[in-house]
């Protein structure tokens, strides 16, 4: 149990370092074509980049754009978006760079995959699934933050009151009913991507040194993906409880 514990707080604390490095800006440009495309917003891809980071309250300019004095006096206030491919023949990766205004490279994001054949849908698809590295993080009134560092302040009363420790070991399992969807494992470089029969990608799983043991994120939330009693569990605390949640796997 204790191990479950390290790993789930390790991805945490991955995501949490990786993404801090980003929360000295508040502007963000993207180019109106991304350099291996041979077309202006090709498969439309910088328009959903630049709507992505909107919807995580950054102010996005395209480079074709007139930008604020307040950019154009100082281009080390905007991070520039760079999207990087790595294609094979059944497979679209995409991953996404912010660089600064010295092109170094202040976070990249982990490879988003698709298998699907059109180009449109596989890379939209990729960029969403690159997307997900950014999902706990959010910029808001110039005072960035970051889902899993936030601490919600327990509500003050005029009564005293005291705080009591709940020690690991009795903290309460909470365990959901298991997912009607079947999900299907597509591998990936680092592990796997659960697929449900949308096709859409439901979550990732990231292998680790111990068997049938994954560190994962379905969007929402990082946990890991453990097999129990030949059943798979995705496992993670949610306001100090730890929630268990059957998946139904096909490898």
């Amino acid at each position: 149990m204790k191990r479950y514990l390290f790993i789930i707080l390790l991805a945490i604390s991955f995501s949490v370092q990786a993404q801090s490095n980003v929360a000295n800006y508040k502007y963000i440009i993207v180019p109106e074509k991304f350099s291996f495309l041979k077309q202006v917003n090709q498969y439309g891809l910088n328009t959903l980049t630049k709507t992505l980071f909107e919807e995580k309250g950054f102010t996005v300019y395209f480079d074709n754009t007139e930008i604020p004095q307040e950019i154009a006096a100082d281009r080390c206030k905007a991070l520039v978006v760079e999207l990087q491919e790595k294609n094979s023949m059944f497979v679209t990766n995409v991953s996404i760079l912010l660089k600064d205004c010295r092109g170094a490279v202040v976070i990249k994001s982990n490879e988003g995959k698709s298998r699907e054949k059109e180009y449109n849908t596989s890379y939209n698809l990729a960029l969403r699934d690159a997307f997900t590295s950014f999902n706990d993080f959010n910029y808001v009134a110039d005072q960035p933050t970051t889902a899993t560092s936030t601490v919600p302040l327990p509500a003050t009363t005029n009564a005293e009151t005291k705080t009591v420790p709940v020690p690991v070991d009795q903290i309460t399992t909470n365990k959901t009913e298991q997912q009607e969807a079947l999900l299907y494992a597509q591998p990936v470089s680092n592990g796997y991507q659960l697929i449900d029969a949308t096709p859409k990608i439901i979550m990732t799983l990231l292998k680790t040194s111990i068997a049938d043991c994954y560190i994962s994120n379905n969007g929402n939330a990082n946990g890991i993906v453990i097999k129990k009693n030949g059943n798979w569990f995705f496992e993670y605390y949610k306001n100090n409880v730890l929630v268990s949640e059957k998946l139904l796997i096909k490898f």
